[in-house]
């Protein structure tokens, strides 16, 4: 069977999108890149700053309301109806829910053969990023760091304190089938 999900789960400025990127241009077929970014700027912006939908707090907290879990789910049910249709997408994530944000994609994901990889990133390295970027709250990336990788299980896991994103892309895929 080959690899036909890539789910990555990191904190914020972990270093996700950029190993997105050189996976798309290290494996051999085309993939698809869609992540939690993806889901939030698709949204109407009043839910951006609703109780019912996401709120990114001053500190950094991300609070997250019903009318953007409906949201969520129908998203994550399209993704895997693509993967299922034939595309190969790379899901870049944020599981704020931990053990229970997997779970809700492993049921949706099924029966699809899906490489589940922890993006780590040391809190304090990841917050220089997040400063230096400067499109994000400061204190997400801390309070991220290792909150979403509480009760996980990952298939692989790569650091990105250190290694280049090309680097962990290459790691990654080495265990794509």
């Amino acid at each position: 069977m080959t690899t036909e999900v890539i789910v990555l789960n990191g904190g914020s400025s972990s270093g996700k999108s950029g190993i997105v990127r050189c996976l798309q241009a290290v494996l051999p077929n085309p993939w698809l890149a869609l992540g939690t970014d993806t889901l939030v700027d698709a949204m109407p912006a009043s839910m951006r700053a609703s109780d019912a939908g996401i709120e990114f707090a001053p500190d950094g907290e991300v609070i997250v309301g019903p009318e953007f879990r409906t949201l969520e789910a129908a998203w994550i049910e399209g993704v895997a109806a693509m993967a299922r249709a034939g595309a190969r997408v790379i899901v870049d994530e944020v599981f704020l829910g931990g053990a229970d944000s997997q779970q809700r994609w492993q049921k949706a994901l099924g029966e699809l053969r899906v490489l589940w990889v922890g993006v780590r990133c040391d809190s304090a390295v990841a917050a220089d990023r997040e400063v230096a970027r400067g499109d994000r709250v400061i204190g997400m990336a801390a309070a991220q760091a290792d909150m979403v990788h509480r009760g996980m299980a990952y298939d692989l896991e790569v650091d990105t304190t250190h290694a280049e994103p090309m680097e962990c892309a290459r790691t990654i895929a080495a265990h794509v089938s």
